[in-house]
This record gives C-alpha cells, structure tokens and sequence, in this order.
C-alpha cells in the first residue's frame, strides 16, 4: 500500500482520534490541526498533562491516554521523537486501529511495535495537508 493510500484509509476509516501534545496556542500546529480536524467531522480528544481539565476547542483536555472514556480510532501524535515511543505504547494498550505521527517524528522501533500489535501506522504526514490534497472523505462529508 503507497503511502497516501495508507492516508486516505486511515481517514476515511476512523471517526475518534485522541490528539496527544494538543496545545492552546494558536500559533502551534497542533492547535490548528485539531480545529481542522473538528471541522471535517472527527470526534478530536485533547491529550496534554499540563492542560488537562481546560477546554480546548470545546472539548475537555485529558491528562493521558488512559483517561479517555471511549474507543480511540487513531491517535495523532504530537510529540518529539524520543517521547512518540511511549504514545505508542499507550496507544497499543487502550486499543487504538491507528497511530499518526506529524512530520518530523520518527521512532522506528515504537512503529514497528505498533504494526505488530496490528496498528496502522502513518508517518511524516500531516492530516491537514492529506485531507486536500488527497480529496479525502471526512465524516462531515458522509454527512452531506
């Protein structure tokens, strides 16, 4: 499978994604990413320690993964590479289908732990981007 039909798979498949490093600053790409994918009809869950029990974007920031009190579709990470392993991991252990990992993250190893377990595994892309650029349909556009 090429890379962008991995994209549009994954996208087209899940519905809840837990965003991990979600930021209240306008100025970060998580926290436009997060509006965008609101916009398109995801159901987006903030993940972040330090904002957790604010609201972001309407909806209540949880501390970690494990927080999350419903099935994750695929989890969007927004961490340095050396911190994605870990994301990773939870992500295997709440029951994730999907893993994304922004430009720029890499860990090798945690991706290969994520196929294992039977996790599609997005790297070095970016939603915002693959959703037009791709013609992807969203769950607002299923409900055109």
């Amino acid at each position: 499978m090429t890379d962008d039909q991995l994209s549009i798979d994954v996208l087209e498949s899940v519905r809840t994604v837990a965003l991990v490093g979600a930021s209240n600053k306008p100025e970060r790409a998580s926290f436009r990413v997060m509006a965008f994918l609101k916009t398109c009809g995801y159901d987006v869950i903030p993940v972040n320690p330090i904002l957790a029990g604010e609201e972001l974007h309407g909806e209540q920031v949880v501390a970690s993964l494990a927080d999350i009190d419903k099935t994750v579709d695929m989890v969007d990470v927004f961490r340095r590479s050396d911190q994605a392993g870990e994301v990773i991991d939870e992500a295997i252990q709440i029951g994730a289908k999907a893993v994304w990992l922004q430009l720029g993250v890499y860990s090798p190893d945690a991706q290969k732990r994520a196929e294992d377990a039977g996790l599609k595994v997005v790297v070095n892309r970016c939603p915002k981007i693959d959703i037009p650029d791709l013609s992807i349909k969203t769950p607002s556009s299923f409900n055109a």
